[in-house]
């Protein structure tokens, strides 16, 4: 993908269907362009900036639509060059008619992502705030909001600045001994240089760590159903979503392979995945299902195990990693009184793994006190109160690798190396952090990231 700088582009900002539609105009000459087919009571090269125009767009005489114009003046705009919005009605008619009316008169239509990387060109927003831009528009919840919000406003990009600015400096003085090799001067102290290198770490680290909050919030908290067939995870599944999700019947066996469902809890998107029960089978394609639920289990944030109430025995314990959540769950409380005492006395204590739920699946008892467990597995207070929160894989693996080469460079001090190797090594560091905001970047990574972005973004 190859962006041109200079050149207008247009492309629709909002999605066709609705009452009103937005046609993106940016580049120089971009307000002369719309002047030639818009009919007002002053042309838009004599209008003062951000100010909103009404009129007509006209071709050859002929009037396409009312429309309100606004006009932007570099460099006091989104991308940082003379822009138009046009608000035309929602016909998608109109919206063609004037695109193709547009580029007949010099604009081009723009390609995926492109306003958003002149804004980044431009200086408006870093590399990070950009990708942000795509979250703000995907988000789906409150959390994922709040997280993209952050980000969009500087979030951690900001303390990344900061650190690589610190880097630079000590760098600089690294490299400025070299030309006084001789008389054996230390510009950068090596005491405070290991203070900062510790300081570094623990912030790139702490980053690191929030990126599995991040991520699931942003792709939505893996919640895995498991249990024998026929105990009624599809029917939870179901009762969860509050739509028929999944297939359910008292026949076992019914679900042969994962069902993936999602749900706002309060905020926080949760993906729901139902699985085909545990049990031995001579089934082949139960059996792969089974070894999928696995799968889905070793990959989930939050194991919701479900057994049936007044079943025979102890169900087979599901084996969860320190970082996961385990939920146990008793069904069809509705079928036996023992269950419904139980929950009535409030003895819901369980076995090595905390409180047990009782609940109805099929009429929805306890299925509330659920929810609320669900969504207490994921504290959301420091994300709605700003702070940073790392939820790009792309961001995460350059952290990976700049607390590697910190590390490196800390071992490098330890070990007494000179001023010349410490300074390579410090460089590999303040490349992958400048690789997150885009002061490193090539244009191979600016095309996989932007090529993902919707038109007229």
């Amino acid at each position: 993908m190859h962006f041109e700088e200079h050149d207008i582009i247009v492309a629709p900002a909002t999605a066709v269907g609705g009452a009103i539609a937005v046609i993106r105009v940016s580049g120089e000459g971009s307000v002369e362009c719309c002047d030639r087919v818009f009919r007002g009571r002053t042309s838009l090269a004599e209008a003062k900036p951000y100010t909103v125009h009404y009129g007509e767009i006209v071709d050859g005489g002929q009037v396409l639509d009312d429309v309100l114009v606004t006009v932007f003046r570099a460099p006091h705009s989104y991308t940082g060059e003379d822009g138009v919005e046009i608000s035309v009605h929602g016909s998608g008619y109109i919206v063609s008619e004037l695109l193709a009316l547009l580029v007949r008169h010099g604009a081009r239509m723009a390609q995926p992502g492109e306003f958003s990387v002149r804004a980044f060109l431009a200086g408006k927003m870093d590399l990070s705030q950009a990708e942000a831009v795509a979250d703000m528009i995907a988000s789906s919840s409150r959390a994922s909001h709040s997280l993209a919000s952050t980000q969009m406003r500087g979030g951690y990009s900001t303390s990344l600045a900061e650190l690589r600015s610190k880097l630079l400096n000590v760098v600089s003085l690294l490299e400025l001994e070299l030309d006084f090799a001789e008389e054996e001067v230390e510009f950068a102290d090596r005491g405070q240089l290991a203070e900062m290198l510790d300081s570094a770490a623990c912030e790139i680290e702490r980053l690191c760590e929030s990126f599995r909050l991040g991520n699931a919030i942003k792709e939505g908290v893996a919640t895995v159903i498991v249990g024998e067939p026929n105990v009624g995870k599809s029917t939870l599944l179901n009762r969860l979503v509050g739509e028929d999700r999944a297939m359910t019947s008292d026949i076992a066996g019914t679900t042969r392979d994962t069902i993936e469902a999602m749900c706002n809890i309060d905020g926080v998107m949760f993906r729901f995945v139902d699985t085909a029960g545990l049990r031995d089978t001579d089934d082949r394609l139960e059996r792969m299902g089974i070894e999928r639920t696995q799968r889905a289990v070793e990959q989930a944030q939050i194991v919701v195990q479900m057994v049936e109430a007044g079943a025979d025995g102890e169900a087979e314990p599901v084996s969860v990693t320190d970082e996961q959540t385990l939920i146990r769950v008793v069904n069809k409380i509705d079928k036996y009184s023992s269950a419904c005492a139980m929950v009535e006395d409030g003895n819901h204590d369980g076995k090595e793994g905390g409180d047990v739920i009782y609940i109805s699946a099929k009429n929805g008892e306890g299925v509330d006190e659920l929810r609320r467990r669900l969504r207490a597995t994921i504290d959301t207070e420091g994300v709605y109160a700003g702070e940073s929160v790392v939820s790009n894989g792309r961001h995460y693996e350059a952290l990976q690798r700049a607390l590697e080469a910190l590390l490196h460079s800390r071992e490098a001090l330890v070990e007494g190396l000179s001023g010349e190797l410490l300074s390579e090594e410090l460089r590999e560091v303040l490349r992958h952090l400048g690789e997150i905001t885009g002061e490193i970047t090539s244009q191979d990574i600016l095309n996989n990231i932007f090529s993902k972005f919707c038109i007229g973004k």
